[in-house]
């Protein structure tokens, strides 16, 4: 029978629950206490980073080696993602070939906790002729890469939330932070707004809702149930039961919407046991329905349904003329709601 463990290695101890909350908690502490100390460090340098790169003619390079690399690439997308071109190129690659996407014009954010990676300080001097500006991101004031830098932003902490002081931790919280202040700073400075953000994840939920237009989901055509005001109670059944919309507009000659006529009004008329047969569609009509523009948004439209407790609305364009129609199916098709 061989044993589970080997005699050369040592197993490990008992899960110990309280110890592991207990290092948890002490994490926390550490690396909310490593932001507050950036707090207090971030200053002129910071300022002069942001100005500088918001001046840059061309790309932010991130540049980063281990756990900074992976903390460089986040930055990155951030950076690109609100308003700021930037890229990540990994230093090792670099010197093999990368550091020919590096061009004058360019600014690079180089990170490295202690400042003295060899792969990033090897590139250096390539950057220097290529009239590259280097903000260094780093813990080490003195450093190699500090004092080749243009500028400096101090990402030093006191510890790491690693129990032994050694694996990145507080240190790569505090520069991601940095990279995160970065961002915001840089987003607010060019006026980026929610729409160029959304213009940026049009796959996502937020993009949906700021790029999606009425246009873009009405019904319009022959899709659109519409009668005129003389049009007989089953000519207009007919064509709201046609088109599926759960809503009629009621329009004159010219295409100008006089009103509409729903499935609720219809109920109604039901509950009150009247003659229908003999009624006009300028009799039922409701002759103040709610309308929209094409141009609105549709996450506006869909607002306006909710605050008005209505399931259709009408699409008009600046002559109040029937261009379209939609629903809350149509929204919810859009995945707007």
């Amino acid at each position: 029978m061989i044993d589970a463990w080997p005699h050369s290695v040592t197993a490990p101890p008992a899960f110990d629950a309280a110890r592991a909350l207990a290092l948890a908690h002490r994490t926390f502490e550490i690396e909310a206490q490593a932001l507050l100390g950036l707090k207090t460090r971030t200053g002129s340098a910071f300022a002069a980073a942001v100005e500088l790169m918001l001046g840059c003619r061309g790309r932010v390079v991130v540049m980063g080696m281990g756990k900074s690399g992976h903390v460089g690439r986040k930055i990155a997308a951030t950076l690109s993602s609100t308003g700021t071109p930037a890229l990540f190129v990994h230093p090792a690659e670099a010197s093999h070939g990368d550091l020919g996407m590096v061009a004058a014009g360019d600014v690079v954010l180089a990170i490295s906790n202690s400042g003295e990676s060899d792969e990033l300080n090897a590139i250096l001097p390539v950057l220097k002729r290529l009239d590259v500006q280097v903000v260094a991101m780093t813990g080490g004031a003195d450093s190699s890469l500090a004092r080749h830098a243009d500028l400096r932003l101090d990402s030093t902490v006191d510890q790491e939330a690693c129990p032994l002081n050694l694996a990145p931790t507080a240190s790569t919280t505090a520069q991601l932070a940095l990279g995160d202040a970065l961002a915001v700073a840089l987003l607010d400075a060019r006026g980026f707004r929610e729409e160029d953000f959304a213009r940026s994840h049009p796959g996502g939920a937020l993009g949906r809702k700021l790029l999606t237009h009425v246009r873009d989901v009405m019904r319009s055509g022959d899709a659109v149930p519409c009668v005129g005001p003389q049009a007989g109670f089953i000519a207009l059944m007919r064509e709201m039961t046609d088109k599926g919309l759960g809503a009629t507009a009621v329009v004159d000659g010219e295409g100008r919407v006089l009103g509409i006529f729903t499935d609720g009004d219809l109920r109604r008329l039901v509950a009150k046991g009247q003659d229908l047969r003999s009624l006009t569609a300028h009799d039922v009509m409701n002759s103040n329905p709610h309308r929209v523009r094409a141009d609105a948004l549709a996450v506006d439209a869909a607002d306006l349904m909710e605050r008005h407790r209505v399931t259709s609305l009408l699409v008009v364009d600046a002559e109040g003329r029937l261009i379209g129609a939609l629903n809350s199916n149509d929204l919810m098709r859009a995945k707007v709601i």
